[in-house]
């Protein structure tokens, strides 16, 4: 379906923090360059009927003020919108709420850079079990839907997708893209022992693998 190696070396992966209205909050960020205009991924990723061809069906109220819903998955409210250079919204799943903002930079060369934020805050107990992967693999999947529809123009097979997610060369994305954010996690400072854990525990989630559910350790 995708080349796992490429993909992975394509996207850039940073962890960081920020003062949010609940204190201080975790930042995930991840970028990749598209050949692209601005005004063409925009619409990818605001046009009710184009997100699903690489995302999630989407319903709702896509302005400022309006809430959405992505079908079995998060809901949420727009919180500003700067077309088609950007927007922000709140990400509600699972009793939590974390926040999304998304950026369009375009490059010199023509392309354009797609950069997402997500936002929790520092009590986020997700974030205490799983670390950036939390929710970093799974954006890390979302930006192969959206590289394949770019490269192709055509809506990516969900069902497809899903029987590759589930096979080997999907686990092994996974695996890479886990090691990715626990070297993020790292660079930003965290313990190495606390990072490793929290990213055994995250490839586990996603694969089913067996790990200690130990508490996490420093490491020397």
């Amino acid at each position: 379906m995708i080349d796992v190696t490429h993909q992975i070396n394509a996207v850039r992966r940073r962890v960081g923090s920020r003062v949010i209205e609940a204190g201080e909050g975790h930042v995930v960020t991840l970028s990749q360059t598209y050949d692209s205009t601005v005004e063409d991924l925009w619409d990818a990723c605001t046009n009710p009927e184009r997100i699903p061809r690489w995302f999630l069906p989407v319903t709702g109220d896509l302005r400022v003020g309006g809430k959405y819903q992505l079908e079995g998955n998060a809901n949420g409210t727009v919180e500003s919108c700067d077309p088609p250079r950007g927007f922000a919204a709140t990400w509600e799943f699972d009793g939590n709420v974390t926040w999304i903002e998304l950026r369009l930079i375009p490059e010199e060369d023509g392309g354009t850079r797609f950069e997402l934020d997500h936002i929790a805050p520092d009590d986020d107990e997700k974030w205490a079990q799983f670390g950036p992967g939390a929710v970093g693999v799974g954006w890390d999947m979302a930006f192969i839907g959206l590289t394949l529809h770019l490269s192709t123009g055509e809506a990516v097979d969900a069902q497809e997708f899903m029987a590759w997610a589930g096979g080997e060369e999907g686990r092994r994305f996974v695996v890479l893209s886990s090691e990715g954010w626990y070297a993020a996690s790292v660079s930003d400072g965290e313990a190495e022992g606390v990072a490793r854990a929290r990213a055994d525990r995250t490839t586990a989630a996603y694969t089913g693998a067996d790990v200690d559910a130990g508490a996490d350790t420093e490491s020397d």
